[in-house]
């Protein structure tokens, strides 16, 4: 059952597939490695930095995103900074894109986590390994959300009517390996229940179709699950998290009503800025001094704090170690529930659940 629903989310789904080589440092380091000092009198940016945003306007990424762009620029020595969002392909345009663009540093991508499950789900050979972690920013709490008239009150009140009527029940998808996709996902594994998913190019457009009664719910990053439950647009059912969470005490954890869901836990989102393997060490330590100052800046650790997210901030091999430890959860996962397009194994992703 499980099976057939990922099937159809893949068929409507309109992937980017891509192919290209990984890139090595001017430096002569490898990717994983941290960035070697800057040359001594260079300035970095020399113009204008585009960040692309691999989602839509409105969703989490591009909330945070928003937030960290104006801090990164107070912190540069000259230059600007600009934001675009090149949503569509669970991120994979934007991913593209930014690789086609000259390795100095001057367009970064602004990701989720995403591009660590491309070879898993069959998306783009362009992924993570070909990118510098500039800085993880936080990482995030999902949340299953539904309408502020919804006739749900409760994920048990959702998953019984998806039991009561397979495939009927409506729930956006980003696309495989989206954050929607990946935590209906785990439910559906864990109750054997099938969904109706529908496809959007990122949270912002699905948040609208939802609001505008297109569907019965949908996952959301907790900033913007937050933002619109105080508008009272949304009720937030459940987050996905071992514990309840300080901003939203009232609302249950999902192992209160799912406790079989432990065995994915913790586990979320994530967001980053990323530049291409090949810019030069020098453009790597500026970028790497940049942001770590913008996302230490109080404005948005507040902002982290005030949001639910939670606060990451590495860069260079820590940052590698993190988003290949996430992808092993998560890409075994998607295995193990038959929506992966391509056995992790394949990969040399190891498992380490």
């Amino acid at each position: 059952m499980l099976r057939k629903t990922m099937i159809s989310v893949i068929a409507f789904s309109m992937l980017a597939l891509a192919g290209c080589s990984q890139g090595t440092s001017s430096g002569g380091a490898a990717p994983s490695e941290q960035p070697q000092a800057a040359q001594e009198g260079a300035k970095f940016p020399n113009g204008t930095v585009t960040g692309v945003v691999q989602w839509g306007a409105g969703g989490a990424l591009d909330t945070m995103s928003r937030k960290i762009g104006p801090l990164a620029e107070k912190y540069m020595e000259s230059g600007s900074l600009v934001l675009t969002n090149k949503p569509g392909a669970t991120g994979a345009i934007a991913t593209q894109y930014v690789h086609d663009k000259k390795a100095d540093g001057h367009t970064l991508l602004f990701a989720a986590e995403n591009p660590a499950l491309y070879g898993v789900m069959k998306i783009s050979d362009v992924d993570f390994k070909d990118f510098y972690p500039v800085n993880i920013l936080a990482r995030g709490i999902a949340t299953v959300v539904v309408p502020g008239d919804s006739k749900y009150n409760s994920l048990e009140d959702l998953i019984k009517d998806a039991q009561a009527n397979p495939g009927k029940v409506k729930m956006a998808s980003t696309g495989p390996g989206g954050l929607p996709f990946t935590v209906t996902t785990m439910l559906g594994t864990v109750t054997n229940t099938e969904y109706n998913m529908v496809p959007f190019d990122g949270d912002g457009p699905s948040l609208t179709a939802l609001l505008g009664g297109h569907l019965d719910a949908t996952v959301l990053g907790l900033p913007a699950a937050i933002e619109n439950a105080k508008a009272g647009k949304v009720k937030i059912l459940t987050v996905i998290n071992d514990e309840r969470i300080e901003e939203l005490k009232d609302v249950p954890a999902v192992v209160e009503t799912l406790p079989d869901m432990k065995k994915y836990l913790p586990w979320g989102p994530f967001y980053g800025v990323w530049a291409k393997n090949d810019t030069p060490d020098d453009v790597k330590k500026a970028l790497v001094d940049i942001f770590a100052k913008a996302q230490q800046d109080p404005d948005f650790q507040d902002f982290l704090k005030n949001s639910g997210a939670i606060s990451v901030g590495i860069s260079g091999d820590e940052a590698v170690k993190y988003w290949k430890d996430w992808q092993s959860t998560t890409a075994w996962l998607l295995q193990d529930a038959g929506a992966a397009k391509v056995s992790p194994a394949d990969l040399n992703i190891e498992k380490k659940n």
